[in-house]
């Protein structure tokens, strides 16, 4: 399942040069990512409240063409894998005419209330399961 969200880029998220620093892609990425689980039934809240959470362990990101302050973005987020202590969302953000301008990874590991890994509780590993095609 492709979830859908858009933002605009706002001055700040932008350097010297009037296109997207790079590191802001993946505040980009985290806004996907959230309404990814918000779509799903989840909130880091909620997820938080159960006793777990989800810290990014590993990010990747490949920049295709710049996004530039106002331009409204449209960030295409999945759920690449969900198993076990990790969970790997997919990116694509793109501008309003469909341009693919950054695609990404982020892995998140799942943790307890001790800090430790463990395993994601069976409600949340079927909210945040890929849909097989």
């Amino acid at each position: 399942m492709v979830i859908v969200s858009s933002c605009r880029v706002i001055y700040g998220d932008t350097d010297n040069m009037g296109i997207v620093y790079y590191a802001n892609y993946f505040r980009f990425f985290e806004i996907g990512r959230n309404e990814y689980m918000r779509a799903r039934g989840l909130t880091y809240r909620e997820i938080e409240a159960k006793g777990f959470s989800l810290p990014v362990s590993e990010t990747w990101c490949k920049y295709h063409k710049p996004a530039r302050y106002d331009d409204p973005v449209r960030i295409e987020t999945r759920v690449v894998r969900a198993r076990g202590a990790r969970v790997t969302f997919g990116y694509e953000l793109r501008d309003e005419t469909g341009v693919l301008l950054a695609e990404g990874t982020t892995e998140h590991g799942v943790l307890g209330q001790k800090g430790r890994p463990v395993r994601l509780p069976p409600d949340v590993l079927e909210a945040l399961a890929p849909e097989v095609t």
